[in-house]
Order: C-alpha cells, then sequence, then structure tokens
C-alpha cells in the first residue's frame, strides 16, 4: 500500500508540473505569436453590418469575429469551473478527481486569457468583447451528477464549436496559419476535458468517445466528432441560460 500511494504522489506531482510548465509555454507561445503578426490582422469588414441594435455588441466578421467567439465561449467555461470550484461537490470530492476539477478550471483560464491578449494585441479596444457576465443560479453545485453533466455538455459544445470553426479561419496570412493551428492545439485539449468526464459519469465504458458525439464522414463509421457552425453552438449556449450579457454574431456565417 505504501507503495502504492508513493507511486501515486510521484504521478500527481509530476502531472501537475508539467500541466503548470506546459501552460506557462502556451501561453507564452501564443501571446508572442498575437503580437509577432499584429501587421498581418486584416479583420473584414470589422464594423458590423448589418447591426440592427448599435447598443448590443457584435462580435464582429473574418478571424476577428472567430477570436470573439472563441473568447466567448472560453469566458464561459471558465466561469463555470471557478463556481464548481466554490461549491459543496468540490469541497467533498478529493484525489483524481478534485485534480481534474483544478486542471480543466487552469486550462480555461489560460484559453480565455489569451483569446482576451490576442484579440487586444490586434484590434482596438470597441472590437474586443467585453467581459461577460454569468447566471449559473440553475446548477445544482453540490450535486456531483449534476455538476459532472453540465461538464459534459459544455466540453462536447466546445469540441463541436472549435471544430465548425476551424474552416471558417482565414489562413492567406501567417496570422490566420498560426490561429488554425492554435484552435487545433485547443480542441484537442477540450477533447480530452470531455472524455475525462464522460469517463467520471460512466467508468469503464466506451462513454469516453460515445456513439452521441461521433459523425460517420465518407464511410467509415461514427469516428469523428461533431463540427457545428457559430450560430448553431450559440443557439444551444443560449438555451442553457447561462450568459447574461447580450451580444450578437450577425457578421459569421451561418451555412
Amino acid at each position: 500500500m505504501k507503495n502504492k500511494r508513493t507511486k501515486e504522489i510521484a504521478v500527481n506531482n509530476n502531472r501537475r508540473r508539467f500541466l503548470k510548465v506546459s501552460g506557462l509555454a502556451f501561453a507564452g507561445a501564443s501571446l508572442m505569436m498575437a503580437c509577432s503578426n499584429d501587421d498581418d490582422f486584416t479583420p473584414e469588414n470589422p464594423d458590423p453590418n448589418p447591426n440592427p441594435n448599435p447598443n448590443v455588441f457584435d462580435l464582429g466578421s473574418g478571424n476577428l469575429g472567430i477570436l470573439n467567439y472563441a473568447y466567448a465561449l472560453e469566458q464561459l467555461e471558465a466561469a463555470f469551473y471557478a463556481k464548481v470550484r466554490q461549491g459543496m461537490y468540490y469541497e467533498a470530492t478529493s484525489g483524481a478527481e478534485r485534480q481534474l476539477l483544478d486542471d480543466v478550471y487552469y486550462h480555461e483560464a489560460i484559453h480565455r486569457e489569451f483569446f482576451k491578449t490576442a484579440i487586444s494585441s490586434v484590434a482596438s479596444a470597441d472590437q474586443v468583447l467585453p467581459e461577460l457576465t454569468f447566471d449559473f443560479s440553475s446548477v445544482d453545485f453540490n450535486s456531483r451528477s449534476v455538476v459532472l453533466a453540465t461538464s459534459v455538455a459544455l466540453e462536447d459544445t466546445g469540441v463541436a464549436a472549435y471544430n465548425g470553426a476551424g474552416q471558417l479561419i482565414n489562413v492567406s496570412d501567417d496570422a490566420g496559419k498560426a490561429y488554425l493551428g492554435l484552435a487545433g492545439k485547443i480542441v484537442s485539449v477540450e477533447a480530452r476535458h470531455a472524455s475525462a468526464f464522460r469517463d467520471l459519469v460512466n467508468p469503464g465504458s466506451m462513454d469516453f468517445a460515445g456513439d452521441d458525439i461521433l459523425v460517420n464522414l465518407g464511410g467509415t463509421g461514427k469516428a469523428y466528432d461533431k463540427a457545428t457552425l457559430p450560430a448553431d453552438i450559440l443557439a444551444a449556449v443560449s438555451n442553457l441560460g447561462f450568459i447574461t450579457t447580450p451580444f450578437t454574431a450577425n457578421n459569421l456565417p451561418t451555412s
């Protein structure tokens, strides 16, 4: 038992060290990329048109719109896991399960801050999505089953959102290519989150990559994650009722 416990501590310490180092490296590389490509950033139609309500922020068009879109989703996820860590479920859990909740929170916070800094580095202040406000009163943060089910829903949505947005990124310049590469890295992290939470809900099953989240492409069978366009993702997120700050996405592709 002692050897097993020592090994477990060593594994957890190594994992935390890796996450800390990789998180800092990711943030540093991302910030350098954002600043170094400032001159390459040329958002198409930066002023929303049409914009039926000028008092409501519009995400914008082109790569700017996609970055703001991702920033909105990361704000939502980071805010949700911050609330999770304040609830009784989090307080009552320990070990690997609690470490997962911590890891996911820090990942989402890093993603949120990356997008905020990246957009701010290449766009004017009025083109950056403001900090959103949230209402999680419908979520019972004392319930393990509710928290895990909501986490699965958010992470599955995140994977589908990045997959759907990737095809919309303009890669005609170095900045666009960098954004696409980073989106690919982030979606792989989101997919790992989803798999981990799904395994907690149904341990030892195939649900970590269940048929409910996979699609058949060209006769491959259900082998690929879904790719969902921003309009459908934002509609699904809106139905959750978590985001209370209004914004629009009038200039993002709908098909």
